[in-house]
């Protein structure tokens, strides 16, 4: 039993050193569709509030910026197209990706639950 437990702390000591080389380089926030500003052009900045008594975070994004409704990578224009026929703006969700060394959001993802009928 001895050895069992000197092996496993052995192999925990090992792996330390290796534990300190993560760390967080992005945060992805999930907000409502509702609690969402997209910015008027493309170098421009994206608002979001995560809860309901948060204030709304204004961050820029970045030159090379995604922008993702239900899994098809779009224009900012095209983006806004799209989420103008989403008819559920309270339960849809939306993912927010923000690089924390450069402070800038780089991915903003949809997928929609509910659409307008055309």
């Amino acid at each position: 039993m001895r050895f069992a437990v000197l092996i496993a702390s052995i192999t925990l000591a090992l792996s330390l050193p290796s534990m300190a080389q993560f760390r967080t380089i992005a945060e992805a926030y999930e907000v409502r569709l509702s609690d969402l500003r997209l910015p008027q052009s493309e170098g421009g900045t994206v608002a979001y509030k995560s809860c309901d008594a948060c204030a709304y975070e204004s961050k820029l994004v970045s030159d090379d910026v995604q922008w993702v409704f239900d899994g098809r990578s779009l224009s900012l224009e095209e983006f806004r197209r799209n989420l103008a026929a989403v008819t559920d703006r309270e339960n849809t969700p939306v993912m927010v990706m923000h690089h924390l060394e450069s402070d800038r959001v780089t991915r903003v993802s949809v997928h929609p639950v509910a659409l307008a009928d055309d």
